[in-house]
């Protein structure tokens, strides 16, 4: 592997009883692109199942990985799995989830804070940097007082679910278009009209 490779992070928790959470929604994008690249996941060493793979025909190679740690422990297996590949951190995406954003939006990023993301404020501490690529799937803020994390430790709502497969959709092009174009063209198509 080298710098050409991506590692494409979906971050969320471990575990049935979380899959269907708004905190997962990275992992649900990440199963929509192995379905697209047509694998299976593997466990790995680093805590993290992984597939390898490549972004349509002869698109960039990746490493899709789902940590298998808690969200607020996302960093080790990240930083593990980009030295293991030998992936410096500008080849390094965090498909995560968003409440500043609207739900059914999906945006691109390099860098900047992590707007009090404990999965990415993790990922920042074991990489030793901030700049490395976010796509950011917008669960939209909680309703009324409810407490950010009890909203996002909860299952989409049954609107939200009928819309979730096209966000994830949107996810999952979207880090195909960033991969495959670049950041700047990945912002065009996914942040017009917003």
């Amino acid at each position: 592997m080298n710098s050409s490779t991506w590692l494409v992070a979906g971050l969320g928790n471990p575990g049935p009883g979380y899959s269907r959470n708004r905190h997962n929604v990275g992992q649900m994008v990440l199963d929509e692109l192995a379905s697209r690249i047509g694998g299976t996941f593997k466990s790995h060493k680093a805590r993290a199942q992984v597939l390898e793979g490549r972004i349509g025909i002869g698109g960039p190679r990746v490493v899709l990985a789902k940590p298998l740690t808690y969200m607020n422990l996302s960093g080790g297996p990240v930083s593990a799995l980009a030295r293991f590949y030998g992936i410096e951190s500008d080849h390094v995406v965090a498909v995560h989830d968003e409440i500043d954003i609207p739900f059914n939006t999906v945006k691109l990023k390099l860098g900047g804070g992590e707007g009090g993301h404990n999965g990415l404020r993790d990922i920042s501490k074991a990489l030793g940097t901030k700049d490395y690529l976010r796509v950011r799937i917008g669960v939209g803020r909680p309703p009324g007082r409810m407490e950010t994390a009890d909203y996002v430790l909860k299952d989409f709502g049954s609107v939200e679910s009928k819309e979730l497969p096209f966000l994830v959709s949107d996810g999952a092009d979207a880090v195909e278009l960033l991969l495959s174009e670049g950041l700047t063209a990945a912002q065009q198509k996914f942040h017009t009209g917003s």
